[in-house]
């Protein structure tokens, strides 16, 4: 246990004594103390998208299972085709998808595309490329062995990994399994994760508004993007008015029943911050307790029994950045997902901005066409706010801007994420 961890019951500034560290440090603790679950369960293929497999999936069956047709036209064999062109076959037959030929086809066969070639037929050439001619068909020009035949096993091999144990599986995957003859596969189960809003001044949207009180934009934030991860099924503990002995009682609650808890909100060093105490009193631990990050400098991770504890800030734009930076690759690990980073991309600026040297700051930006190199060029929304929803809401992802930089002027290489909830 570290040191912060064992005095968190002394803190009464939200760990203001506390190191700051870096961005991407904070983030690998909050994997490494993602501990996956281990539980699988059998699924139907068709309510498998989304779920993380469980494991490797071989193939049983090579695909194509058979030598097919790639076109509609006529099979033919080249040894009947001997001296100059052009050659007249007789049409033997006809063979469509999921037929099988119950004679031997002498000259050559009319066959449609995805029907199975029968044993010593070279080649398949294109209904346009050759002329019929009453019962038999005119060729004009020699094919070459193997012509729009695809061959049995080319697509996927006997024994070959098809998908692998972490994936998170998309309709493709499903095909691919599907084509295999499978109609369930294992995965693993879905994760809990508890959603606990602190804030006295919160009131939920459809609720009279009150002088000095404000919607709680952050559950519905989190709530929706969390029902795109099929991996993950949430459990919403309500909003928590800031006091020790409610937010403690909602902690101890969310962590008997969840995998992860996440709260937005009462994690700063002001006197209605009571969530650092709160983890500490119930006997958890933090290893994060602050991040040299704009916005969400005072996240919080670490472990509250068994469950995962990530307290995010009230601010929405610190709560959004908070959550995709550190908390969602953490809880991707926890659900067994093999990818947890941020999927970055490299862009370009088209902006000017002050920042302050030594931070890492993340900034709500929108594409706007191309640079001569390709790269997206970045428009920068607002001014930093953590507590802006407009610029959020406009944004088409988040770019990092690093600790080394500080005056960003148009035309700096950065790194930049799409919103990708997944």
């Amino acid at each position: 246990m570290s040191t912060i961890a064992r005095s968190l019951p002394k803190l009464c500034e939200a760990g203001s004594a506390a190191a700051v560290i870096p961005v991407d440090i904070a983030a690998a603790k909050a994997i490494a103390a993602a501990v996956p679950v281990a539980t699988t369960q059998s699924v139907d293929l068709l309510a498998a998208n989304g779920r993380v497999l469980a494991d490797d999936v071989e193939a049983a069956l090579a695909l194509p299972p058979f030598n097919a047709s790639a076109m509609d036209g006529y099979a033919v064999r080249l040894d009947d085709l001997q001296g100059p062109g052009p050659w007249r076959l007789p049409i033997s037959g006809r063979i469509a998808a999921g037929d099988t030929p119950s004679r031997p086809l002498p000259g050559a066969a009319r066959i449609l595309t995805g029907a199975s070639v029968p044993h010593g037929f070279d080649a398949v050439i294109m209904q346009e490329r050759c002329r019929v001619d009453g019962a038999a068909v005119i060729i004009d020009e020699r094919p070459r062995v193997g012509l729009n035949i695809r061959r049995a096993g080319e697509d996927v091999g006997r024994g070959e990994r098809l998908v692998m144990a972490g994936d998170a599986l998309k309709p493709q995957h499903l095909a691919l399994l599907a084509g295999q003859g499978l109609t369930r596969i294992d995965v693993f189960r879905k994760i809990r994760v508890g959603l606990v809003s602190t804030g006295s001044e919160l009131r939920e949207p459809g609720q009279p508004l009150h002088p000095g009180q404000i919607y709680n934009s952050n559950r519905v934030m989190l709530r929706a993007g969390l029902d795109t991860c099929r991996w993950a099924e949430v459990i919403d503990f309500g909003i928590v008015p800031d006091t020790r002995d409610a937010i403690g009682a909602a902690l101890a609650d969310a962590s008997a029943r969840c995998d992860a808890v996440i709260t937005t909100g009462g994690v700063s060093a002001g006197e209605e911050d009571h969530v650092t105490w709160a983890v500490g009193s119930g006997g958890g631990t933090l290893d994060v307790l602050k991040v040299a990050m704009r916005p969400g400098k005072p996240v919080k991770v670490g472990k509250l029994g068994p469950a995962l504890f990530l307290g995010l800030p009230g601010n929405p734009n610190a709560a959004l950045v908070t959550f995709r930076m550190i908390a969602l690759p953490a809880l991707r690990r926890l659900a067994g997902l093999g990818r947890t980073a941020p999927d970055w991309q490299t862009a370009a600026t088209g902006f000017h901005y002050a920042k302050t040297h030594g931070r890492t700051e993340f900034v709500p930006v929108r594409t706007d066409g191309q640079d001569a190199a390709g790269l997206p060029i970045l428009r920068m929304l607002g001014r930093g706010s953590s507590a802006s929803l407009r610029s959020m809401a406009d944004a088409d992802g988040i770019a990092m801007l690093s600790p080394d930089m500080a005056a960003v002027e148009p035309g700096v290489s950065v790194r930049f994420e799409r919103f990708d909830w997944r």
